[in-house]
């Protein structure tokens, strides 16, 4: 007897089978019949819109599921539930915050977010994941960073993976944003990856953007190298507390000295560092109070309106360019040259410029 295989082999299994079964109970029918794909499912949008506006969290959670659906039936339905939930957006203060690893993003997010609480807003968190590379998917589950915060009545925390494509987190976002702001939250909260691009990106989405750095990291300025610091409307520099916080002083008069010789992100608005342990919640209130001071400036002056425009232009002409691009590469005819003409260009038999226009053509 093969003393690898069990004295029993489950009913009708042969001589080949995946896993052991528990003895006497019998196996499934196998499935019989052909095998249909489901068909895309059919939202009702005018519930899923009713439900937004009465401000339903799990409605409201739908509703993004099917604006961040890669499938193409959705993208309709996912546009006429927009274009029912547009005029209702647009009152809310959209905040970027972004940071290099370990700065604490989710651990301030937390704490910010139950301040803003307690002065009767409501508050939803947008967190840009890096994605699984197998599932696409969000990995790094703030809400388990952010227990306290994800069980409040007056909180909505929603992971968005990237997929590694930023046009495709800025379109997703953007549109979250939108039905967020349709279910009455007061403060849009967007949370960077931290690394790459997708500063730039969120900067194009939000009113006011914040920067959280750490002290004693190596290189207190490595935020001038990355041009990140001509981004930011406030910097913040976090744990500062127990022996941390003499270093944490120390830092932010260097961003300060630093941010006299740097472009400021917005107009007539002196970018400048400040302090906070959020782990403990000190500093969290005057950072408030710079965010407000920050409205109030940029309202007056016409800048917040003038921002607000030109990043729905923005948004515009980026969904007009994806739009062609799609087309483009789902013509027919590009589907059947385009590896032809690939090979032809790594063999180096065709210029790549001469490639180009022969496509276009």
């Amino acid at each position: 007897m093969d003393k690898r295989k069990p004295e029993w082999i489950p009913e009708g299994g042969g001589s080949e089978y995946a896993s052991r079964v528990v003895k006497g109970v019998a196996s499934p029918a196998p499935l019989s019949g052909t095998f249909q794909p489901r068909k895309a499912h059919k939202w009702d949008i005018p519930a899923l819109a009713e439900g937004i506006l009465a401000g339903n969290a799990g409605t409201l959670a739908r509703g993004i599921t099917l604006i961040e659906s890669n499938n193409e039936n959705h993208f309709e339905q996912a546009q006429e539930l927009l274009r029912e939930l547009l005029p209702y957006s647009g009152k809310s203060i959209r905040i970027g915050v972004t940071g290099v690893p370990g700065a604490g993003k989710s651990t301030f997010i937390e704490s910010f977010g139950m301040h803003l609480i307690k002065q009767g807003k409501k508050v939803a968190v947008l967190a840009i994941d890096p994605s699984s590379t197998i599932s696409k998917g969000s990995i790094l589950g703030d809400k388990t960073r952010m227990e306290e915060l994800s069980r409040h009545p007056n909180s909505f925390i929603r992971p968005s993976p990237s997929s590694g494509v930023l046009g495709g987190v800025a379109r997703k976002t953007r549109e979250s944003m939108v039905l967020c702001e349709a279910a009455g939250f007061d403060i849009i909260l967007i949370e960077t990856v931290g690394v790459g691009q997708s500063e730039t990106t969120v900067r194009l989405m939000v009113d006011f953007f914040l920067l959280l750095q750490i002290a004693g990291a190596g290189d207190e300025l490595q935020g001038i190298k990355k041009g990140i610091m001509e981004l930011a409307d406030h910097i913040v520099v976090n744990k500062a507390d127990q022996d941390n916080i003499q270093r944490a002083q120390m830092a932010m008069q260097e961003y300060n000295n630093a941010l006299h010789y740097i472009r400021q992100a917005t107009a007539n608005w002196q970018t400048k560092a400040s302090t906070c342990s959020a782990l403990l919640g000190e500093g969290i209130p005057q950072i408030w109070e710079v965010v407000q001071d920050f409205i109030r400036q940029t309202t007056a002056s016409g800048v917040f309106s003038e921002r607000r425009q030109g990043q729905t232009l923005n948004w515009f002409e980026h969904l007009t360019q994806e739009a062609v691009l799609h087309r483009f590469f789902q013509n027919p005819k590009i589907m059947e040259k385009l590896p032809i003409i690939k090979e032809a260009v790594i063999k180096g038999d065709l210029p790549v410029a001469l490639a180009v226009s022969q496509l276009i053509d």
